[in-house]
């Protein structure tokens, strides 16, 4: 390999960093929605995409203020989250409890198809309530993005993209230790982990499931500011996008815990920069879709539960 090749790869793999940090912010609150209520949340992407598509719907009447407008996504993006909860996930705690009893069998596993079946028809839903709200394919943002680049030596970097990353990693970061440091922390890992004992010994379960899906909402809710705001838009794919990265990110390592977010986030960014460098566009996404499909297949060959960490 050539000098120029060997800088070439080195900005590749940069670049893969930073999208990494990026997609961690992404998949952070779908782990952190699964791993507290043990059921897939399929219209993780959609309610953040409702918000999204809300603060666009308010800029395209006038207003103008960044502030107002994200508090308008994390406004809608929890009562989107509120509705899908109400709808697939309350109620379903003392079922949990009893799935979580010694002797259930398959009854958590049922449980959670239906949950999930039920959110991929809310996911259906969102999605077109949003198309309906902005029937235009584009839609436009506040565009913070500075769309300058650091210089460094031969190498370059968006900070914009670079600070959305860093928040990415930060947050994966302080959640962790929050789950493992905190009083409040221990409680959430005992209810996500050992749901019957943690009811058992007075934990308010139903309560602590609730607060652990409106949290990941709202870092859906974040991870889709940042993401729009740089860009300046939004589409209806969006939803998806989130969805599917938030996937592969969260599965990656096998393990479906918090702390394998960040590297699983990273992972898939080196992944995708280095298939499109070496074999085309076409490639980035088609080495998601490979990633996700062979972590489904290993997945169902070798079984296991992710717990909070």
């Amino acid at each position: 390999m050539g000098f120029a090749a060997l800088i070439d790869v080195l900005q590749v793999t940069l670049d893969g960093l930073v999208d990494g940090g990026v997609y961690a912010l992404a998949g952070l609150g779908l782990s952190l929605s699964f791993l507290t209520l043990k059921r897939l949340n399929l219209a993780y992407g959609a309610t953040a995409m409702l918000g999204a598509y809300l603060g666009a719907w308010a800029f395209a009447r006038g207003i103008q203020s960044p502030a107002i407008i994200a508090m308008l996504v994390l406004l809608g993006t929890l009562l989107a989250a509120w509705y899908v909860e109400l709808l697939c996930f309350r109620g379903r705690a003392q079922s949990s409890l009893e799935a979580d009893r010694p002797g259930s069998g398959n009854a958590l596993q049922n449980h959670e198809v239906v949950a999930m079946a039920a959110s991929f028809a809310i996911w259906m839903q969102l999605e077109q309530l949003a198309v309906n709200l902005l029937p235009a394919h584009l839609n436009a943002m506040p565009n913070l993005g500075s769309g300058q680049e650091w210089q460094w030596m031969a190498w370059s970097v968006r900070p914009d993209r670079l600070g959305l990353a860093l928040l990415g990693v930060a947050l994966c970061l302080i959640t962790t230790q929050w789950l493992s440091r905190s009083r409040a922390g221990l409680a959430w890992r005992a209810t996500a982990n050992h749901g019957f004992a943690a009811f058992m010994i007075g934990l308010p379960v139903a309560a602590i499931q609730r607060a652990g899906f409106l949290t990941a909402a709202a870092l859906s809710a974040i991870a889709a500011l940042g993401l729009v705001m740089l860009d300046g838009q939004i589409t209806p794919m969006f939803g998806m996008w989130l969805l599917l990265k938030g996937l592969v990110v969260t599965m990656l390592l096998g393990t479906m815990n918090i702390s394998s977010v960040l590297w699983g986030g990273l992972l898939l960014g080196q992944v995708e920069v280095h298939a499109q460098w070496w074999f085309g566009a076409q490639a980035r996404e088609f080495s998601t879709y490979a990633l996700l499909l062979a972590m489904l297949i290993w997945r169902s060959h070798k079984p296991g539960s992710g717990g909070l960490a």
